[in-house]
């Protein structure tokens, strides 16, 4: 029995505990939760979430990018299923969010133990990670859970992209669904071809009760940053979209639980603007609605 697998078999044992602690209860989080075996997306990308729940490890031989980390209680699954393809946890150099609920934020904390990785966010999502509480002008903040805080978050500032070694991270400011939202765009290649990845965050204008898209005073220009989001990423190169929620981009349908199926289906240069179709769609829809609502 080597040293170098009891020591795997120890630090297994003390996450699960760490985290185990710390996990959320919701209506679906047990459900987005579920086991998926990690998979290729293309070239240097990899899928290692849970089924329900995107986190996406781009790889280079200088070090990785994390984007997302689910739950809390996802992170001792996203470190394994890194581990699982190969990889160190601490060649992770850098973790990126989408959006600070807890859903996608949550496993941010733990990770950054595990890997000693830097996490960057945009100026907005910065301050909510370190304090584990979305700001009152969330859409959803009646709804939103606490999630363990990042103890050290940099904030992007003006930067336009996230770089470690040769590898390059787009940075795409797409709030709306959440203050401070981002995508994230890049290339993988796979002999002599070469796709346009985009980690789109949520377009989806959802939120509690009290939230109105058409003009709320504690976010009165939700509405149009959300339609900007759109039309960034409507006009990004894209090739491969990967939604924080993997079913909305397909994801799910295409490859199973145990990371088989038909890569080609995830290539699709048209599924950008396919889902900026819908989510418009959703935004009129509810804009519609709010005044309706007003008579």
């Amino acid at each position: 029995m080597s040293r170098s697998w009891i020591l795997s078999v120890v630090t297994s044992l003390s996450l699960a505990g760490s985290v185990h602690a710390a996990a959320i209860d919701c209506t679906r989080c047990e459900a987005w939760n579920q086991e998926q075996a990690p998979f290729q997306i293309y070239g240097n990308t990899y899928y290692v979430g849970p089924r329900g729940l995107s986190s996406v490890l781009i790889t280079s031989p200088q070090g990785h990018v994390l984007i997302d980390g689910a739950l809390p209680q996802s992170a001792p699954l996203i470190a394994k299923h890194i581990q699982q393809l190969g990889f160190k946890l601490t060649d992770v150099k850098v973790i990126v969010n989408s959006h600070t609920h807890y859903d996608h934020a949550g496993g941010i904390a733990e990770l950054q133990k595990l890997t000693g990785a830097k996490v960057i966010a945009s100026d907005k999502a910065a301050p909510v990670l370190r304090s584990g509480h979305v700001g009152s002008d969330d859409p959803q903040v009646e709804h939103l859970l606490p999630f363990p805080a990042v103890s050290t978050v940099e904030a992007l500032g003006q930067k336009q992209s996230v770089q470690v070694g040769t590898l390059k991270l787009s940075v795409i400011h797409t709030p709306g669904h959440a203050p401070g939202g981002t995508s994230w765009r890049w290339q993988s290649c796979e002999a002599d071809r070469c796709l346009n990845m985009v980690y789109s965050d949520s377009l989806n204008a959802v939120s509690d009760k009290s939230f109105k898209y058409g003009g709320d005073p504690r976010w009165p220009t939700a509405a149009k940053e959300l339609s900007a989001s759109m039309e960034a990423i409507s006009a990004a190169p894209c090739d491969v979209l990967i939604t924080a929620h993997p079913d909305v981009s397909g994801f799910s349908a295409a490859i199973d639980e145990g990371g088989n199926g038909d890569r080609s289906k995830l290539i699709d240069s048209s599924a950008c603007k396919r889902y900026v179709e819908t989510t418009r769609q959703l935004l009129d829809k509810r804009l519609a609605s709010e005044k309706t609502d007003k008579k």
